[in-house]
């Protein structure tokens, strides 16, 4: 079981990155998703999450209306798009899943940690 991020990188303020978060060893929709991120220097901290069925999303308020999370789960991958980013935006991404009752999904909550990638935002 496990989960892959992928599609960091370096952009200039302002700029667009799409992350994907890929799963394997389990059926990705039965389960909640989410994004973490975490800043050097700083505590993990929650960016949004998608329903089992991508139906619903919810975003933190630091994020929303610049990032959109969705998912294909005939693919088995869940997406992180990111426009008009800023350098407090950056930090290593990370995708995690929850138990499929689970949504929103709170940090405590997660059973799936993905490993993370890394976005920097320069100015």
């Amino acid at each position: 079981v496990q989960l892959q991020a992928s599609g960091g990188g370096l952009v200039q303020a302002g700029g667009s990155l799409r992350l994907s978060c890929a799963a394997s060893g389990f059926t990705l929709r039965y389960y909640p998703i989410g994004w973490f991120r975490q800043a050097p220097g700083k505590e993990r901290e929650g960016v949004g999450g998608i329903s089992y069925n991508g139906d619903s999303t919810y975003y933190a308020d630091s994020v929303k209306g610049r990032f959109t999370i969705s998912r294909d789960n005939a693919k088995n991958v869940v997406y992180l798009q990111m426009n008009s980013l800023k350098p407090e935006d950056t930090a290593v991404y990370s995708c995690a899943r929850g138990p499929p009752n689970h949504y929103p999904l709170p940090i405590d909550s997660v059973d799936v940690w993905g490993k993370g990638t890394l976005v920097t935002v320069s100015s």
